[in-house]
């Protein structure tokens, strides 16, 4: 199982120190870009699931490509 969490900058040593004793745990630090960049595809499937349920409304794709 993966898990992605979000520690305080201030206490994220003292807590990757935590997990290197547990031999069964691999923990890599990652950038704050590809944090963000994880949070943002999070958001988006999130936002389709919805339009497939019908409760958002998708954007007309030619509206997408002009903004672009």
């Amino acid at each position: 199982m993966k898990v992605l969490l979000d520690i305080q900058e201030n206490k994220s040593a003292f807590f990757m120190e935590v997990l290197k004793n547990f031999t069964y745990v691999k923990a890599k630090p990652i950038t704050p870009e590809k944090a963000q960049i994880l949070s943002d595809l999070k958001d988006s499937v999130e936002y389709l699931n919805l339009v497939k349920q019908g409760k958002a409304k998708a954007r007309d794709v030619n509206d997408l490509l002009n903004e672009l």
